[in-house]
């Protein structure tokens, strides 16, 4: 339950600190003094919009602090701790804070948290029914959610594995539908991967060649200039016997040669000369085998300048480099391959995607029966509180509509449809509640959907805003006991305009504006007994409370809610 409320710069709200304990707790006051800035505040600390309009005109930040008694609560306990939250006292903080400027600041037990992580932990400590939610009761999609929240433990589990038999075949379903479309283009897509395949294979790439080529290409570009002197050189060297060097060299070699042994420099001379020759002869032999080899074959230029192309528009197709291109030749050739054996993993997925259809259609099924069994609960449920809230003679049924046709794609809640339908009076048919349903009655089926809640467990606090809309004289009454009935085993706060729903609360607090130095505030106060007879007077008489017999007929009505509230102590919920 909520122990304590701390707003700060909340619309009219400067400052306010409101203490809870247990029971029905009302907030009453005229109209405009503010009782919604006080649910505005709670659906902000709770995780709702954040809406700067909020802010206190003239401050920068707002912020609301809530304190909560979570002691025993095992749910709640385990979620804390699955976000490393620590709660070692037993109390959950839950704060948030906004600013002019947008900033927005969620902390849970003091520790920083997301947006989702405070909704997600305020889901569990209160639930917060808004003056305009009898809107989801007149909308039939949301009317499955309301019988699937009666749900025991076991029809809960039911609506997992059908959620995730749901997905598991939707995931089979995406998969199949991507193959069937690729099957479509399988062909022309296997040419177009053939053409590339072929492209870089055909080119005979490897690691590094790109490198090479360019080098022996920048040794071509002067293909010209060596050839003219390669083969001018090998000319002089070897060209007829008496113009060549070598044959003159050869002379001048012989005619040293006959006088070296005349003189020492003779011998040294002719020693020089023999070695010039011999190195000249060599060099000779390889300019001629150069010659012989072609390598200045200028058709190699042309070759390698082709290669060079080729590779450079490999490249701006295929990979910045060799390597990418040949790591993208492989990757080509494994989609080729899967596309060859397309047939085979369409017809793999196909019997997967039956199966997994079949799992999906027994579970939707076991669902339905589930809720069939649910819905007769429930229906019997709803008419006892019905009863209880002036609508003895309603007949409340939960309409199933037609199996859906077998070409729908499977849905995570299964294939139920449901419709609310109620019988008003005696005689007439049964029609949906958007069509006949007033807002008194739709305020009372909701207040009867939470009590049916309250009975099964939940959340510690039930926050009613305004739930008596569309009620008045005697139907007030009921409600009023209805409420103090719920609040007998869960704490609940609930802002109403209804004398007799005030006269029952266990706790008043009467909301009031005013101002103070040129500023309009409001503020909140816990009424003494005195207190409360003249605003439930108030209440009663629309003017000012002090009227004579309006707090007369006030003091009676806290008087017999007193009493019941004593009798309600020592009997079981339901009454």
């Amino acid at each position: 339950m909520i122990l304590s409320l701390h707003i700060h710069n909340i619309a009219l709200i400067e400052d306010l600190t409101l203490d809870f304990s247990q029971g029905l707790h009302v907030m009453s006051g005229e109209t405009g003094a503010g009782k919604s800035i006080v649910v505005d505040a709670v659906n902000l600390v709770l995780g709702g919009r954040a809406d700067r309009d909020l802010i206190r005109t003239g401050t920068t930040k707002a912020s609301v602090e809530a304190v909560f008694d979570v002691s025993g609560d095992v749910e709640v306990m385990d979620y804390l701790s699955s976000q490393e939250i620590t709660c070692d006292d037993g109390q959950v903080t839950l704060y948030r804070e906004m600013t002019s400027g947008g900033k927005n600041v969620c902390r849970v037990c003091g520790v920083l948290t997301q947006l989702a992580v405070l909704r997600e932990t305020a889901a569990l400590l209160m639930d917060v029914h808004g003056q305009h939610e009898g809107r989801f009761l007149m909308d039939s999609r949301y009317h499955l959610g309301f019988l699937d929240e009666s749900g025991d433990e076991q029809h809960l589990q039911l609506m997992e594995e059908t959620q995730k038999a749901c997905h598991d075949f939707l995931d089979v379903h995406r998969q199949y539908a991507r193959l069937a479309r690729e099957n479509e283009r399988k062909q022309f897509r296997m040419e177009t991967l053939k053409k590339s395949l072929d492209e870089i294979r055909k080119a005979h790439l490897k690691p590094g060649e790109d490198t090479e080529l360019e080098k022996e290409q920048q040794k071509l570009r002067h293909n010209g200039k060596i050839m003219h002197a390669v083969r001018t050189a090998h000319g002089c060297l070897s060209a007829g016997e008496e113009a060549s060097v070598l044959t003159q060299l050869k002379g001048a070699m012989d005619a040293l040669g006959s006088i070296a042994d005349l003189d020492p420099k003779y011998a040294s001379l002719s020693e020089r000369t023999s070695s010039a020759y011999y190195e000249l002869q060599e060099a000779g032999y390889e300019i001629a085998s150069m010659l012989e080899t072609n390598e200045f074959d200028p058709r190699r230029a042309q070759q390698v300048d082709q290669k060079i192309d080729l590779i450079r528009h490999l490249k701006k197709n295929y990979g910045e480099t060799i390597e990418e291109i040949l790591f993208r030749e492989k990757q080509l050739q494994e989609e080729y391959d899967s596309l060859a054996s397309l047939d085979e993993q369409l017809e793999e997925v196909m019997q997967r995607h039956k199966k997994l259809l079949s799992a999906y259609r027994q579970k939707a099924k076991e669902l339905s029966i589930s809720r069939h069994h649910l819905a007769e609960n429930f229906e019997r449920n709803m008419m006892v509180q019905l009863a209880d809230l002036g609508m003895e003679k309603t007949v409340f049924r939960v309409a199933f509509a037609s199996p859906p046709a077998r070409q729908q794609l499977p849905q995570p809640l299964g294939e139920d449809t449901v419709e609310f339908m109620i019988s008003a009076n005696p005689g007439e048919p049964l029609k949906g509640l958007s069509k006949i349903a007033s807002g008194g009655e739709l305020s009372r089926m909701m207040l009867a959907l939470k009590s049916l809640e309250a009975e099964r467990g939940g959340v510690g606090c039930m926050v009613f805003d305004e739930i008596d809309t569309g009620i008045s004289g005697h139907m007030a009454q009921v409600v009023a006991e209805k409420m103090s009935l719920i609040a007998r085993s869960r704490q609940v706060i609930c802002v109403t305009h209804l004398p007799q729903i005030a006269a029952m609360a266990d706790h008043e607090f009467l909301v009031e504006k005013h101002e103070e130095e040129g500023r309009t505030n409001t503020s909140v106060h816990l009424l003494t007994e005195e207190e409360r007879i003249r605003e439930v007077g108030r209440m009663i008489s629309g003017t000012d409370g002090t009227d004579s017999s309006a707090q007369a007929h006030a003091a009676h009505m806290l008087t017999s809610a007193a009493n019941f509230r004593a009798i309600r102590d020592g009997i079981a919920p339901g009454r």
